[in-house]
């Protein structure tokens, strides 16, 4: 699709004719009431637009429950046998399913334990994604804790109580992989606690989960199918096998299947959002008028996000350079839109007000770094990088997690994949020091600065076996004790790093070293900073009174802040990237 430049001179034309029209209405009144000082009343009358959203609306958005029965070995004596309910029948048919010997015997077993396992299955997700698990103990249950525990080989499907019968639906996902527990949990103290955990990245999909438009009933045929699909596919597109193709097939007269733009991997939601706003069978000269209107909207915070949005889903030349003029706005908002929606259009000019925002804004921290994150942009990368050096723990993690999005195999990263367990990163990188570990999303350890320490004395547990132990000198022990034979050592230096090689080494698991790493905080002995799942918050509110005064004031703006306090709603939708557990 072509479009008008603003020195063609048939906009130019256009534009003198919008004058000539204005001239004409005499003393009609403003067409548009102005919003801003900036706001212009020599608009012609708003074209009467048709939009995706007003003809269809979104399917597959929601998340899908999965679920199964299961069992989690492993455990330290802290299991039981499950009473006889219709959950234990479920468990041992899909045992003598997978041809399991002694089945009875096997759940008898205080090493095992019955274990209820439930997942959600985000917008979008394709075959061969993965997601968390999460496991309880059933209530009644007998079990203790779930500490140091296996979760088996587990099909998850759909399910429902029907008759007082469960039933099943398709298989959607497999799960396995260790138990993570809480550190903080005694089994004594809160038991509700210590049986309930999660496997990180432990499920799999099966089966993708569909994307698509549903026609509302009196906009129900071919015609307007096909219209809205082609409206979108002249917009996006992807490449499968080298060959471009647009991401909407109309199906039926009621049904358009969506394919998931790359670029918004992160972002169902936005995604879906840009794709109502696209405009279907709109002439030039219409597009040309309305923009007009987008470029007054996109100046006004009361209207800048919408208009943003609508610029993003033209996505040409002149649409960029409308957004590119919001970046020079004096007021926050303004710049954020016109940033973030560059940012989709992968254009370079968003990147210094998208880190500054991330950087300084809290309310918008969480869709900075997903917008920066969605870049082809060295420019990107490196605002990035910076952000890895500031004071504030989620921004940090945060620009982690960004980079991480962009480019898994980044050498910067140092990604390893320990005992093919959990992923591990040290970072060379300035600032203080401090050490991440995830309880969500998948299981990781990052140590933001390499040369970090443990104080002695220490003496902590990794598992149920493992004791790490250092009294005085320079030097640790990590042992790892066995019911019949003698412990198997490993000596090491004072340094986290090798600390957590020797657990791993010695059989560690994830939970085993985030234990650790937990007790050592509690100690004293950890002297860096330790963080679990330091997220940028989503849901808070910008305070636009407080922010405008600000703006008006000669104080410096401070940096790295973490809260903001409540007044305007984010108007665009929350990323993906920075999930927490639901």
């Amino acid at each position: 699709m072509t479009h008008t430049s603003t020195n063609d001179p048939t906009y130019c034309e256009w534009r003198l004719l919008v004058a000539a029209l204005v001239f004409f209405a005499g003393c009609s009144g403003p067409i548009l009431r102005p919003q801003s000082p900036e706001a212009r009343i020599d608009l012609p009358p708003m074209p009467d637009v048709k939009y995706v959203s007003s003809y269809a609306h979104p399917y597959g958005m929601n998340y899908v429950k999965v679920e199964a029965v299961s069992l989690v070995t492993g455990l330290n004596g802290t299991g039981s046998d499950p009473p006889p309910t219709s959950q234990r029948a479920m468990l041992l048919d899909e045992m003598q399913r997978r041809e399991i010997a002694n089945p009875n015997e096997v759940l008898a077993s205080p090493n095992t334990a019955m274990v209820l396992v439930r997942a959600f299955l985000r917008p979008g997700i394709q075959v061969g994604d993965r997601f968390d698990i999460e496991v309880r103990s059933p209530s009644g249950s007998d079990t203790t804790s779930l500490r140091d525990g296996w979760l088996l080989p587990t099909r998850l499907s759909e399910m429902a109580v029907l008759d007082q019968q469960i039933h099943e639906g398709h298989v959607m996902g497999m799960a396995e992989g260790p138990v993570l527990v809480d550190p903080t949990a005694d089994a004594k103290k809160d038991p509700a606690l210590a049986t309930r955990g999660r496997v990180l990245s432990g499920g799999v999909a099966t089966k993708a989960r569909p994307l698509g438009l549903v026609l509302v009933q009196q906009h129900q045929s071919v015609r307007n199918s096909q219209d809205i699909a082609h409206a979108i596919n002249r917009r996006f597109y992807t490449f499968v096998n080298g060959r471009k193709q647009g991401v909407s097939t109309p199906k039926t007269a009621e049904f358009i299947d969506i394919v998931l733009h790359p670029r918004y991997h992160d972002n169902t939601g936005r995604y879906m959002q840009v794709l109502r706003n696209i405009a279907i069978n709109e002439t030039a000269q219409s597009q040309q008028t309305r923009m007009l209107f987008l470029e007054q909207q996109l100046n006004d915070p009361l209207t800048a996000a919408n208009a943003a949005m609508r610029l993003e889903a033209i996505g040409d030349d002149q649409s960029r350079q409308m957004l590119k003029q919001g970046l020079s706005n004096g007021d926050t908002e303004v710049r954020f839109y016109a940033a973030e929606a560059l940012a989709y259009l992968d254009d370079t000019a968003a990147v210094e007000v998208l880190t500054e925002v991330a950087r300084n804004e809290a309310s918008f921290r969480v869709n900075a770094l997903a917008a920066l994150s969605a870049m082809d942009d060295a420019a990107a990368y490196d605002s990035l990088r910076s952000l890895l050096e500031v004071k504030s723990a989620e921004t940090r993690y945060g620009a982690f997690r960004s980079l991480w999005a962009m480019n898994q195999h980044d050498p910067f990263l140092h990604d390893e994949f320990l005992s093919d367990q959990f992923h591990y990163h040290v970072l060379d990188v300035p600032g203080p020091r401090m050490i991440h570990v995830t309880e969500s999303y998948l299981p990781e350890i990052v140590l933001f600065g390499r040369e970090q320490h443990f104080e002695l004395p220490l003496m902590v547990d990794a598992g149920k076996s493992i004791l790490v132990k250092g009294m005085n000198g320079d030097q640790i022990t990590v042992s790892r004790f066995k019911a019949n034979g003698e412990p198997e050592q490993r000596v090491v230096s004072t340094s986290i790093d090798e600390v957590i090689r020797a657990i791993v080494a010695l059989g560690g698991t994830y939970p085993d070293v985030v234990q650790a790493l937990q007790e050592a905080k509690n100690d004293g002995a950890l002297t860096s900073r330790f963080e679990v799942d330091a997220l940028p918050e989503p849901g808070r509110m910008y305070d636009r009174i407080a922010a405008n005064a600000k703006a008006e004031s000669t104080a410096p703006a401070s940096s790295d802040s973490e809260v903001k306090p409540a007044s305007y709603d984010i108007s665009t939708p929350l990323p993906d990237l920075f999930g927490r557990p639901r």
